[in-house]
């Protein structure tokens, strides 16, 4: 079987004219193949950038609303998340029930974090809540 077939051409123009011909069967080796790749790594990649991407003005909002005493909340919906995601067959959905879980739980430190970024005037603060933050030296 001849899976390429390369042809010279020469002509007064271009002296140099290579035409190249794929066969049909190569085409549609070539598409099945592409059916055939995996792309749950591609597909987990992208729900844990966009996870991220949501969770930072969750982390933003829960502090500036209601301060570092949301931190239980996290606590629990990251376990729920994480034992959901053991009881999922599929593994995209498990991976992303996971990474959501760990984001949760990711969030009680950013909670904490967020908290001193506000002190040093980084984030606006909360007037309702300006007690509970230390004064700029």
């Amino acid at each position: 079987m001849v899976i390429l077939d390369v042809t010279l051409r020469l002509s007064k123009e271009n002296c140099h004219n290579i035409s190249i011909h794929f066969p049909k069967a190569l085409y549609l080796q070539c598409f099945k193949q592409y059916l055939n790749m995996h792309f749950s790594g591609l597909i987990i990649a992208v729900i844990t950038f966009l996870l991220i991407g949501v969770f930072h003005p969750i982390v933003i909002k829960s502090e500036y609303h209601f301060g570092t005493r949301c931190w239980p909340m996290f606590a629990i919906a990251g376990i729920a998340f994480i034992l959901a995601s053991l009881s999922v067959q599929d593994n995209i959905a498990s991976t992303a029930l996971g990474v959501t879980g760990c984001s949760c739980l990711w969030s009680i430190l950013e909670i904490f974090e967020q908290k001193k970024r506000v002190e040093k005037g980084w984030f606006p603060m909360n007037p309702k809540r300006k007690g509970e933050y230390k004064e700029k030296p």
